[in-house]
């Protein structure tokens, strides 16, 4: 009897359970990844920029024709502020090659807002490389979304809306006999209707001028809108007052025929009046005109002067007590001489002013002196600060120098020996030039205090020998310096040279 053959490892129960699972296992995994492409299948990515996702997810489809040729693998927010998406899209091979002019569309697939990416074939020869981004515009979404369509009927939409089928339901109900009534009487309307609108649509009818005229009174009583109201108000009012006393008003009425009468025979007396009236319209009609475009202005003018009208009572209050110290400054004896010596001063003082204002407003030369005397004072010794001086030595080998006294000459730059001229050069030895100028006659800025080198000789009428710089006038305009102006500021008086008066002897 021969032995029995052990049973193979296929018909184990544990290999096959253990196989059984791994095929599970797979199928899950295949159908998890499915949304995201199946492995080991090669594919063609291409990008799309779009200003807006319209609530695409990754995993919906990319169709062509209406047959799947890709999915959408991943979107990704683009721009600064992330307010566009890029779409990277995953195509099969057989899809390719995609044209250079190919577009996109994104189009609804169902009513509950799901997705697809339709692409849209060129006909171009050149065909896109793979990574490459095809711009789509926001018109390139198609369908609207059944959440857009639902969000128009918002919080207050609704509530609006209620609020109009309260009131028209109110307007309606009860109302059904006169509503029955009306639509019976729209046939006679209607048939007497189109003999008016031919009448109304005539050119002599002028019903364009109309309307315009129409308008144009609208547009001039909007602004006294608030003026009629009140005066319907007050008729409101009179109305109310003449209903309370019916008997008053019949007996107005029984006596406006008499009234009338009178007026037939009294009226015929103000032609004249009116004729008059007549001629001068046209001037009123200019000045009414006039008073139309002031009359904002005149308005503003009132209204800000009304509160100033109501302090003027206080103002005047503290104002007498002024005008009464004025009234005794009047009668003083010795105003009359006060002000005729403010008045020589002023005439004496005018001049200076007006020639030391361009140094001032044109050269900025004020704020220049403070800004180096600052400087000028800032050596420091044991007690504070003093004054800085630097003492310039002249050569007392030099004839008429200015260390020596009694000279008959001015000091001349010239030298006089070989170690002179080694030890200060050929640099004039006088200058003093008084008065230097800030503006030129016509009022530009010839600022040359500061600004200009020592010259070797500027003095007429003095010998040729004499190297000295004694004239007032540099010839030429140095013009502004660094934060002056370019020319005296208008409406400012000046002079380009000194004057004025020395003020008569008492």
């Amino acid at each position: 009897m021969r032995g029995r053959k052990p049973p193979g490892v296929a018909s184990r129960p544990v290999f096959i359970g253990a196989i059984t699972t791994l095929v599970v296992v797979v199928a899950v995994l295949l159908a998890y990844q499915a949304n995201k492409g199946l492995p080991f299948v090669p594919t063609f990515e291409l990008k799309v920029d779009t200003p807006n996702a319209a609530r695409l997810v990754v995993g919906n489809e990319v169709r062509e024709g209406g047959f799947r040729i890709g999915q959408l693998a991943q979107i990704d927010p683009v721009g600064r502020t992330g307010a566009g998406a890029q779409l990277t899209l995953k195509l099969d091979t057989s899809a390719t090659p995609v044209p250079d002019d190919s577009t996109v569309l994104i189009r609804p697939r169902s009513a509950l807002g799901l997705k697809y990416v339709e692409l849209r074939r060129g006909r171009s020869s050149r065909q896109l490389p793979e990574g490459s981004v095809i711009v789509a515009s926001s018109s390139r979404v198609v369908g609207p979304e059944l959440d857009d369509f639902f969000s128009i009927f918002d919080e207050r939409t609704r509530a609006a809306i209620d609020a109009n089928l309260d009131y028209f339901g109110q307007a309606f109900a009860g109302r059904g006999t006169a509503i029955n009534r009306s639509l019976a009487a729209l046939p006679e309307l209607f048939d007497d209707l189109p003999p008016v609108m031919r009448t109304v649509a005539e050119p002599d009818t002028q019903l364009r001028r109309l309307l315009l005229e129409t308008g144009d009174i609208s547009r001039i009583v909007a602004p006294l809108s608030d003026t009629f109201a009140r005066g319907f108000t007050g008729l409101a009012d009179t109305f109310a007052a003449l209903s309370r006393d019916p008997q008053a008003l019949r007996d107005t009425i029984a006596q406006s025929p008499g009234t009338l009468d009178v007026g037939i025979r009294s009226l015929p007396g103000t032609r004249p009046l009116l004729g008059r009236l007549a001629a001068i319209s046209d001037e009123v009609r200019g000045t009414a005109r006039e008073l139309r475009r002031s009359l904002p202005s005149v308005n503003r003018a009132l209204a800000a002067g009304i509160p100033v009208l109501r302090r003027t009572p206080q103002f005047t209050g503290k104002l007498e007590g002024t005008l009464r110290a004025l009234r005794d400054l009047a009668k003083s004896p010795t105003t009359d001489i006060t002000i005729q010596g403010l008045t020589a001063t002023m005439d004496t003082l005018n001049p200076t002013l007006r020639w030391v204002g361009p140094h001032v407003t044109v050269c900025n030369y004020f704020n220049y002196f403070w800004t180096f005397f600052v400087d000028h004072i800032s050596d420091e010794d044991p007690t504070g600060t003093v004054e800085r001086i630097q003492v310039k030595t002249a050569p007392l080998v030099q004839e008429n120098s200015m260390m020596s006294f009694g000279a008959p000459r001015p000091a001349n730059g010239g030298p006089i020996d070989p170690l002179q001229k080694a030890l200060f050069g050929d640099a004039a030895a006088l200058h003093d030039q008084l008065y230097n100028a800030a503006v030129d006659a016509n009022g530009n800025a010839d600022c040359e205090s500061g600004q200009r080198g020592y010259l070797e000789r500027l003095a007429t009428g003095f010998p040729q020998d004499r190297k000295i710089v004694v004239d007032t006038r540099t010839p030429g305009a140095q013009g502004p310096t660094y934060k002056g102006r370019p020319r005296v500021p208008a409406g400012q008086s000046f002079s380009n040279e000194p004057g004025g008066l020395a003020p008569p002897v008492p």
